[in-house]
Protein backbone atom coordinates (compact mmCIF):
# COMPACT_ATOMS: atom_id res chain seq x y z
CA UNK A 1 0.00 0.00 0.00
CA UNK A 2 2.94 2.56 0.89
CA UNK A 3 4.41 1.93 -2.82
CA UNK A 4 1.27 3.01 -4.56
CA UNK A 5 0.47 5.84 -2.37
CA UNK A 6 3.62 7.28 -3.90
CA UNK A 7 2.95 5.53 -7.21
CA UNK A 8 -0.79 7.28 -6.84
CA UNK A 9 1.05 11.33 -5.85
CA UNK A 10 3.77 10.59 -8.41
CA UNK A 11 1.36 10.13 -11.29
CA UNK A 12 -1.34 12.45 -10.52
CA UNK A 13 1.66 15.36 -10.28
CA UNK A 14 2.64 14.23 -13.76
CA UNK A 15 -0.52 14.45 -15.64
CA UNK A 16 -1.57 18.19 -13.62
CA UNK A 17 1.36 19.60 -15.58
CA UNK A 18 1.46 21.51 -12.07
CA UNK A 19 5.11 20.27 -11.09
CA UNK A 20 8.58 20.28 -12.54
CA UNK A 21 8.99 16.58 -12.29
CA UNK A 22 12.55 16.49 -13.38
CA UNK A 23 12.99 18.90 -9.89
CA UNK A 24 10.58 16.56 -8.37
CA UNK A 25 12.61 13.34 -9.82
CA UNK A 26 16.04 15.04 -8.66
CA UNK A 27 14.81 15.59 -4.87
CA UNK A 28 13.75 11.70 -4.83
CA UNK A 29 17.01 10.34 -5.92
CA UNK A 30 19.42 12.70 -3.73
CA UNK A 31 17.25 11.96 -1.10
CA UNK A 32 17.56 8.06 -1.52
CA UNK A 33 21.47 8.36 -2.15
CA UNK A 34 21.66 10.03 1.42
CA UNK A 35 20.34 7.20 2.90
CA UNK A 36 17.60 9.15 4.01
CA UNK A 37 17.48 9.76 7.82
CA UNK A 38 16.31 7.08 9.33
CA UNK A 39 18.28 5.36 12.42
CA UNK A 40 17.73 1.66 12.78
CA UNK A 41 15.40 1.33 15.82
CA UNK A 42 17.43 0.10 19.11
CA UNK A 43 14.96 -2.27 19.54
CA UNK A 44 11.44 -3.53 18.34
CA UNK A 45 9.75 -1.23 21.08
CA UNK A 46 11.46 1.40 19.56
CA UNK A 47 10.58 0.30 16.44
CA UNK A 48 6.82 -0.23 16.87
CA UNK A 49 6.29 3.30 18.62
CA UNK A 50 8.09 4.79 15.88
CA UNK A 51 5.73 3.72 13.25
CA UNK A 52 2.58 3.69 15.13
CA UNK A 53 3.08 7.87 15.91
CA UNK A 54 4.51 8.19 12.06
CA UNK A 55 1.32 6.30 10.66
CA UNK A 56 -0.91 8.16 12.94
CA UNK A 57 0.78 11.62 11.35
CA UNK A 58 0.67 10.81 7.82
CA UNK A 59 -3.03 9.92 8.27
CA UNK A 60 -3.18 13.61 9.54
CA UNK A 61 -1.18 14.93 6.85
CA UNK A 62 -3.51 13.55 4.00
CA UNK A 63 -6.29 14.15 5.56
CA UNK A 64 -5.76 18.10 6.06
CA UNK A 65 -4.33 17.66 2.48
CA UNK A 66 -7.25 16.24 1.28
CA UNK A 67 -9.86 18.89 2.97
CA UNK A 68 -7.34 21.77 1.79
CA UNK A 69 -7.37 20.96 -1.53
CA UNK A 70 -10.92 19.82 -1.96
CA UNK A 71 -11.80 23.73 -0.57
CA UNK A 72 -10.01 25.19 -3.70
CA UNK A 73 -11.95 22.84 -6.07
CA UNK A 74 -9.37 19.68 -6.88
CA UNK A 75 -11.41 16.84 -6.31
CA UNK A 76 -9.31 14.28 -8.08
CA UNK A 77 -6.46 15.20 -5.64
CA UNK A 78 -8.81 15.23 -2.45
CA UNK A 79 -10.42 11.98 -3.42
CA UNK A 80 -6.64 10.65 -3.95
CA UNK A 81 -5.13 11.93 -0.42
CA UNK A 82 -8.67 10.97 1.65
CA UNK A 83 -7.82 7.47 -0.06
CA UNK A 84 -4.38 7.71 1.30
CA UNK A 85 -5.19 8.36 4.88
CA UNK A 86 -7.80 5.90 5.45
CA UNK A 87 -5.54 3.12 4.63
CA UNK A 88 -2.75 5.23 6.80
CA UNK A 89 -5.47 5.01 9.78
CA UNK A 90 -5.72 1.17 9.35
CA UNK A 91 -1.77 0.95 9.47
CA UNK A 92 -2.40 3.11 12.67
CA UNK A 93 -4.41 1.20 14.08
CA UNK A 94 -2.41 -2.05 13.81
CA UNK A 95 0.88 -0.72 14.93
CA UNK A 96 -0.87 0.88 17.65
CA UNK A 97 -2.77 -2.20 19.13
CA UNK A 98 1.16 -4.08 19.04
CA UNK A 99 2.05 -1.14 20.98
CA UNK A 100 -0.55 -2.19 23.68
CA UNK A 101 -0.55 -6.08 23.79
CA UNK A 102 3.42 -4.70 24.59
CA UNK A 103 2.61 -2.99 27.47
CA UNK A 104 0.37 -5.28 28.73
CA UNK A 105 3.04 -8.08 28.95
CA UNK A 106 5.73 -5.92 29.43
CA UNK A 107 5.17 -2.66 30.35
CA UNK A 108 8.54 -1.57 31.63
CA UNK A 109 10.11 -1.60 28.44
CA UNK A 110 8.11 0.33 26.01
CA UNK A 111 7.38 2.44 28.38
CA UNK A 112 11.32 3.87 28.50
CA UNK A 113 10.84 3.17 24.81
CA UNK A 114 8.88 5.57 24.10
CA UNK A 115 10.58 7.92 26.67
CA UNK A 116 13.64 7.63 24.63
CA UNK A 117 11.96 7.97 21.75
CA UNK A 118 10.72 11.56 22.74
CA UNK A 119 13.96 12.39 24.06
CA UNK A 120 15.38 11.78 20.91
CA UNK A 121 12.76 12.73 18.56
CA UNK A 122 11.71 11.28 15.55
CA UNK A 123 13.72 12.35 12.52
CA UNK A 124 11.91 12.16 9.57
CA UNK A 125 13.05 10.17 6.42
CA UNK A 126 13.29 13.23 4.28
CA UNK A 127 14.59 15.59 6.34
CA UNK A 128 17.77 15.08 4.34
CA UNK A 129 15.98 16.17 1.21
CA UNK A 130 17.68 18.16 -1.39
CA UNK A 131 16.78 19.42 -4.87
CA UNK A 132 20.58 20.34 -5.38
CA UNK A 133 19.06 24.13 -5.16
CA UNK A 134 17.67 24.43 -1.68
CA UNK A 135 20.32 23.89 1.23
CA UNK A 136 17.33 24.29 3.37
CA UNK A 137 14.83 22.37 1.99
CA UNK A 138 13.15 20.43 4.56
CA UNK A 139 13.26 23.50 6.76
CA UNK A 140 11.64 25.43 3.97
CA UNK A 141 9.11 22.47 3.07
CA UNK A 142 8.18 22.09 7.08
CA UNK A 143 7.56 25.79 7.04
CA UNK A 144 4.67 25.74 4.20
CA UNK A 145 3.12 22.09 6.13
CA UNK A 146 2.84 24.34 9.08
CA UNK A 147 1.33 27.44 7.83
CA UNK A 148 -0.85 25.85 5.30
CA UNK A 149 -1.74 23.26 8.60
CA UNK A 150 -0.97 20.23 6.28
CA UNK A 151 0.61 19.48 9.69
CA UNK A 152 1.19 21.24 12.84
CA UNK A 153 3.30 21.25 16.18
CA UNK A 154 -0.47 21.42 17.30
CA UNK A 155 -1.14 17.69 15.49
CA UNK A 156 2.02 16.27 16.82
CA UNK A 157 0.70 17.26 20.47
CA UNK A 158 -2.67 15.86 19.72
CA UNK A 159 -1.26 12.94 18.66
CA UNK A 160 1.23 12.14 21.90
CA UNK A 161 -1.89 12.88 24.11
CA UNK A 162 -4.33 10.13 22.00
CA UNK A 163 -1.46 7.42 22.36
CA UNK A 164 -1.04 8.56 25.79
CA UNK A 165 -4.74 8.10 26.79
CA UNK A 166 -5.38 4.95 24.35
CA UNK A 167 -2.19 2.94 25.96
CA UNK A 168 -2.99 4.34 29.40
CA UNK A 169 -0.02 5.30 30.04
CA UNK A 170 -0.55 7.58 33.44
CA UNK A 171 -2.25 4.13 34.87
CA UNK A 172 0.92 2.21 34.41
CA UNK A 173 2.58 1.06 37.64
CA UNK A 174 3.08 -2.85 38.20
CA UNK A 175 6.00 -4.02 36.48
CA UNK A 176 7.71 -0.62 36.43
CA UNK A 177 11.25 -0.25 37.61
CA UNK A 178 12.28 3.00 38.91
CA UNK A 179 13.36 4.13 35.87
CA UNK A 180 10.27 2.97 33.79
CA UNK A 181 7.84 5.58 36.66
CA UNK A 182 10.48 8.34 35.32
CA UNK A 183 9.53 7.52 31.87
CA UNK A 184 5.71 7.15 32.71
CA UNK A 185 6.09 10.23 34.14
CA UNK A 186 7.85 12.63 32.02
CA UNK A 187 5.72 11.13 28.88
CA UNK A 188 2.83 12.11 30.39
CA UNK A 189 3.90 15.44 31.27
CA UNK A 190 5.01 16.20 27.87
CA UNK A 191 1.76 17.42 25.78
CA UNK A 192 1.50 20.14 28.65
CA UNK A 193 4.97 21.27 28.12
CA UNK A 194 4.38 21.44 24.50
CA UNK A 195 1.54 23.45 24.98
CA UNK A 196 3.39 25.84 26.61
CA UNK A 197 5.96 26.38 23.85
CA UNK A 198 3.20 26.92 21.41
CA UNK A 199 1.95 29.58 22.96
CA UNK A 200 5.12 31.00 23.84
CA UNK A 201 6.09 30.84 20.23
CA UNK A 202 3.18 32.31 19.42
CA UNK A 203 2.97 35.33 21.57
CA UNK A 204 6.72 35.84 20.04
CA UNK A 205 5.33 35.80 16.44
CA UNK A 206 3.14 37.95 17.36
CA UNK A 207 4.70 40.41 19.16
CA UNK A 208 7.52 40.23 16.56
CA UNK A 209 5.18 41.04 13.82
CA UNK A 210 7.51 39.10 11.25
CA UNK A 211 7.57 39.85 7.32
CA UNK A 212 7.33 36.78 5.64
CA UNK A 213 10.28 35.72 3.38
CA UNK A 214 9.73 34.40 -0.26
CA UNK A 215 11.31 31.19 -0.88
CA UNK A 216 11.14 29.85 -4.26
CA UNK A 217 10.80 25.79 -4.28
CA UNK A 218 12.32 24.80 -7.88
CA UNK A 219 9.07 21.67 -7.41
CA UNK A 220 6.91 24.66 -8.64
CA UNK A 221 9.26 25.77 -11.56
CA UNK A 222 10.85 28.46 -8.54
CA UNK A 223 7.47 29.96 -7.65
CA UNK A 224 8.25 31.82 -4.59
CA UNK A 225 6.06 31.06 -1.63
CA UNK A 226 5.61 33.29 1.07
CA UNK A 227 7.09 31.89 4.72
CA UNK A 228 7.21 32.67 8.42
CA UNK A 229 10.54 31.57 9.19
CA UNK A 230 12.30 31.81 12.93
Amino acid sequence: EENRHGDVLNRYMYLSGRLDMRQVERTVHRLIGSGMAMHAPASPYHGFIYVAFQERATAISHGNTARNVRAHGDDALARICGAIASDEKRHEAAYTRVVERLLEADPDTPVRALAYTRRRRITMPAARMDDGRDADLFAHYAAAAQQAGTYTASDYRGILEHLIRRWRVAELEAGLSGEGRRARDYVCALPQKIRRMEEKAHDRAAQMRKRPTAIPFSWIFDKPVDLMLP
